[in-house]
């Protein structure tokens, strides 16, 4: 009757899925937009995407906007492993006085609980997921509108992501490097917000509040 820790060890992931996610988004999606003129070589240039990240305006607010409402998720989380926890305490006392039946039902009970659990970890692992990108959301697009920008103003036919984990750059010339640029354009344009029109503590809380009242007592 122990497999619940297993089911208890997945729940560390919600306490980790900000530690460094959000530069591991994938890196900047880099506009493609060819030029017009065929006679002359098209001119390129790279952006290192991790770089930007890590120096984005905005993006510190969204990770600490991340970490307040993942208190909620891992407070449900403790909650519902709490519950877990005691009911499987309470079953291993009783168990050498227990007839055969009534092992069986205590342990189906027990397996019913587990099962919510996990399902219950996977929802809000998702839902973790899905805010994160909702408040990196804006700060991507504001990346590549900045590098949309440098791209028709210099001329560049293609920008291509040197920091981009599945990228295939494994060489160049660090003078068709404008990350730095980029990154200065965006300082100088200040944070943007990265709030959505969802509240953390309004209807996506709730849930989390409300979640399984009776399924916390054993």
């Amino acid at each position: 009757m122990r497999s619940y820790v297993h089911a208890a060890l997945t729940a560390l992931a919600i306490s980790t899925l900000m530690a460094g996610t959000v530069l591991a988004q994938g890196g900047v999606v880099p506009p493609t937009t060819s030029s017009s003129s065929s006679s002359a070589t098209p001119k390129i240039a790279y952006v290192n995407s991790q770089k930007i990240l890590a120096e984005v305006p905005g993006r510190t607010d969204a990770e600490a906007q991340m970490q307040k409402e993942m208190e909620g998720y891992r407070a449900e989380v403790q909650k519902m492993q709490d519950s877990l926890q005691t009911l499987v305490a309470a079953y291993n006392k009783a168990e050498p006085t227990l007839s055969a039946t009534a092992k069986a039902a205590r342990q189906k009970d027990i397996q019913t609980r587990e099962g919510a659990y996990q399902q219950r970890v996977q929802q809000l692992e998702q839902q973790a997921q899905q805010r994160q990108a909702e408040l990196m959301r804006p700060i991507m697009q504001n990346i590549n509108k900045v590098i949309e920008q440098i791209r028709s103003e210099d001329g560049y036919a293609m920008v291509f992501d040197a920091g981009n984990q599945a990228g295939v750059v494994v060489a160049a010339d660090s003078s068709l490097d404008i990350t730095a640029k980029v990154i200065q354009r965006l300082k100088a344009a200040g944070p943007i917000s990265t709030t959505p029109q969802k509240p953390p503590t309004g209807p996506a809380s709730k849930p989390l509040g409300a979640a399984r009242p009776d399924s916390s007592h054993p």
